[in-house]
């Protein structure tokens, strides 16, 4: 199980326990963060659980695939570190993640 930090846009952090295999998207539904919106539940079809991911966890989260670089497109302030939340998969290794949820979602 690993914690992952949300943050706010303004500043405010909530840490939520996730299962292994889990999605971040997931854990930030299950643990009623604020700032995901989910409005696909997870299908990689909109781009309503946009994050940034902090920059000491860019390598361990790795890039977006193609179709996540797609869907970045509909998101606002798209930054170097943008990522669909429902594309990251929770393991041992993200234990300690922390994102940062924008001021809106698309």
């Amino acid at each position: 199980m690993a914690k992952i930090t949300f943050v706010d846009s303004t500043g405010t952090q909530r840490s939520a326990n996730a299962e292994n295999g889990a999605t971040v998207m997931e854990t930030a539904i299950r643990n009623s963060i604020p700032g995901i919106e989910a409005e696909c539940g997870g299908a990689c079809a909109c781009a309503t659980c946009h994050v940034y991911v902090d920059e000491a966890w860019s390598a361990a989260v790795g890039s977006a695939a193609p179709m996540e670089e797609d869907m970045l497109d509909f998101a606002f302030d798209v930054r170097p570190n943008s990522r669909l939340s429902c594309q990251i998969k929770v393991s041992d290794a993200l234990d300690g993640l922390v994102v940062h949820t924008p001021a809106r979602q698309a």
